[in-house]
Parts: C-alpha cells; sequence; structure tokens
C-alpha cells in the first residue's frame, strides 16, 4: 500500500513552520491514541503513520531529503527513519511535545517529569506540622516574636541522619539495583508497554541501610523537643496562616524536612472589639458630661490617651483617633482607634435627684422636642 504525502497525513502545507507541525500532530495523537482507541486497529495504524509524518518533517535533514525525493529521500529499514520498534517507542521519542516522560500524562492528568532511572537525591521528605499560635490584639497590633516548644523528628546526631551505624555505610538497593525504580514490561495488541513505579525496598532511595543505627533503628531521625522562633508580622488576622519551610519534621535518612504551618488566632481583648485594621472602645459618660463637655482618659493598645468630647455628643457617635489601631500586614500605616460615646443613664436615683431632674425638664433647652402647635398638628393628621 502507497505511503500517504507526509504533509497531507497532518494536514498542513509545505511553508508550515515546527511549531505548526507539532500543533498538528500532537492534535492527531490525541485523536487516534491506543487509550482512546482500544481494539481499534485503524486508529492504531494513523496514530503511527502521524509519528511518522512527525519524525521526518520536524528534522531539517529529513524534510529537506523528502521535499526533494519525497518518500525515496528517507527509505529506511523499520518504521519511519528512527526506526521505532514499537508504540510505547513512540511515546518515548516524542514526549517533549506532551510535557512530560510520556504521552499517558496527558490523558491522565499527570505533570511531573519522570526521566528514566531517575532515583531521589537522598531519603524520604519529612511531614508538615501544624501549630495554632494564640495572639493578643497589642501582639498582633505591631508585630511580635513568638518561641514555642514543639514535639516533632529531628535528625538523628548519632548517624547524621543516615540511618547507618557508624562506621558502616549504606548498600545499593538489591530489588533496582541502585535506580530507585523497578520496571514491568507487558505486551498488548498495541505492542511493549512498560510501567515504571517506584521501587517499595528502597522507597525510590537505590540505597537501603545494611547495619541500622541503634539510636533511630535506621530511620535517620528521632523524636525530641524543640524550640521554634516564629516572627508574626503586624496586622494578622483569625484563621490566617503562615508557612515556615524545612521547619516540620525531619526527612527520612537525610530526606528533606517539612513545614510548619501556624494557623492564627486573637484572644478576645478585655476593651476592644476589632474591625478590621481599626478598632473600637466603647466610652461611657454620664449626660450631664455629653451636654457640657468632658476630657477623659481612654485606653489603648499602647498604653493611654486623652480624647476631649465636644459639648452636645450624642449617643452613638463616633469619635476618631487616627493611627491608634493596628498597622496594616502589607503596606505602611495603621488603622484607627474608633471611639464610640455611650450615655450611661442612671436606673436609680434617689429623691434630690429626681427634683434637680424635673426642675431641669422644664428649662427651654431641655422640653421635649415637638410641634409648636400641636392642636393644629393633630387636626391636620387627624390623630
Amino acid at each position: 500500500m502507497a505511503k500517504r504525502d507526509y504533509y497531507e497525513v497532518l494536514g498542513v502545507d509545505k511553508s508550515a513552520t515546527k511549531d505548526d507541525l507539532k500543533k498538528a500532530y500532537r492534535k492527531l495523537a490525541m485523536q487516534y491514541h491506543p487509550d482512546r482507541n482500544p481494539d481499534n486497529k485503524e486508529a492504531e495504524e494513523k496514530f503511527k503513520e502521524a509519528a511518522e509524518a512527525y519524525e521526518i518533517l520536524s528534522d531539517d535533514d529529513k524534510k529537506a531529503r523528502y521535499d526533494r525525493f519525497g518518500h525515496e529521500g528517507v527509505k529506511s529499514n523499520g518504521f519511519g527513519s528512527q526506526g521505532f520498534s514499537d508504540i510505547n517507542d513512540i511515546f518515548s521519542h516524542f514526549s517533549d511535545i506532551f510535557g512530560g516522560a510520556s504521552i499517558f500524562d496527558d490523558f491522565f492528568g499527570g505533570n511531573q517529569q519522570r526521566g528514566r532511572g531517575h532515583r531521589r537525591s537522598s531519603g524520604t521528605p519529612g511531614s508538615d506540622l501544624r501549630v495554632t499560635l494564640k495572639l493578643t490584639l497589642e501582639e498582633i497590633a505591631g508585630g511580635v516574636n513568638k518561641k514555642i516548644k514543639i514535639k516533632k523528628q529531628v535528625k538523628c546526631n548519632s548517624c547524621n541522619g543516615s540511618g547507618a551505624e557508624a562506621g558502616t555505610s549504606n548498600k545499593t538497593c538489591p530489588v533496582c539495583n541502585g535506580a530507585g525504580e523497578v520496571r514491568q514490561v507487558s505486551r498488548s495488541v498495541f505492542g511493549q508497554f512498560v510501567n515504571i513505579a517506584t521501587c517499595s525496598n528502597c522507597g525510590g532511595e537505590g540505597t537501603v541501610v545494611d547495619v541500622p543505627c541503634k539510636k533511630c533503628m535506621g530511620d535517620g531521625r528521632v523524636n525530641d523537643d524543640a524550640t521554634v522562633s516564629i516572627n508574626v508580622p503586624s496586622g494578622v488576622h483569625e484563621g490566617s496562616y503562615m508557612t515556615m519551610r524545612g521547619e516540620g519534621n525531619s526527612g527520612k535518612r537525610g530526606g528533606q524536612s517539612g513545614d510548619i504551618i501556624v494557623i492564627f488566632q486573637e484572644i478576645p481583648h478585655d476593651y476592644f472589639t476589632r474591625d478590621g485594621d481599626d478598632i473600637i472602645y466603647d466610652l461611657f459618660i454620664s449626660y450631664p458630661n455629653a451636654v457640657l463637655g468632658v476630657d477623659v482618659e481612654v485606653p489603648t493598645l499602647n498604653g493611654k490617651a486623652r480624647l476631649k468630647i465636644d459639648p452636645g455628643t450624642t449617643h452613638g457617635k463616633l469619635l476618631k483617633m487616627r493611627d491608634k489601631g493596628i498597622r496594616h500586614l502589607n503596606h505602611s500605616g495603621s488603622g484607627d482607634q474608633l471611639v464610640r460615646v455611650n450615655i450611661d443613664i442612671p436606673k436609680k436615683i434617689n429623691s434630690k435627684e429626681k427634683e434637680l431632674l424635673k426642675e431641669l425638664a422644664e428649662q427651654p433647652s431641655f422640653k421635649k422636642a415637638g410641634h409648636s402647635d400641636e392642636k393644629n398638628f393633630f387636626k391636620k393628621f387627624s390623630i
């Protein structure tokens, strides 16, 4: 059966760029991939045909020979000029097109580069730790350094984290022969497939402990108490968190340490409530002071301050004390302290106070506000 023109196979013209060729081939490879077309011989052939066309046209020298002499110019023994033995070879050869070590990554969501013969440089990574840190509003306002004690896995000082007894060394894993991975070859109607998995005997390290350390039993780490210094920035909120890289549990046999996730919790304040980076303070004053005005002393996050209450201040009015709040987290400056004025009304008064209030109530400034002509007002609205 005569071979089709390679440009026709990919659906491009002779002026197509390498990017055009790659996009065209990728599209066809996705369309005719064996996993999407099980037991479909025609799809398998089109998959191979597209790979052959791309292998020729993506190579400048081969493309030049093909353009001049046609299929005879690139004729060779085997599949294409590369000599692919099966579909798995196609996956391996064109892995760069699909962003991974295999085309399978594109279909099953993989995004890690799995190079052949790869093994971990050392040990198994340690786990992360979660810490809840309680903070006062004063600590949040200006930032603080807190030191806490935690229990975590630390590097064994007897074997320096290697897991091997002093004077001994690790040996090559007999299962994977130091590769850190094992391969299983299977055959199907589509050809030969190679499944690569991390070696379960060495965990991908390629080596195993010959004589385990007596202190850590070959783990390379032990449980211990550790003091951790946490620099808390100003302006953090309830439930917000920060990550301390490499401060978590040590990795097994020299593996990378995990992280500490610090979650912040606000301790309720005796005087203030928080509104973003502002704080609110409820001030209670007497009715005469609200009418006459008064200077008062109020608490702040940094001590105390004087505040002037103007004559005639009404109940619920908010007075602003600039920059007395919480320092902003991501930029300069601070919030404000808002003082909410509350007029304190006594529930019980003595007879003398009652007489004075009655007398005061008759004064023009303290008479109840209302309509000046009550009779006409009620008549007008039929009340």
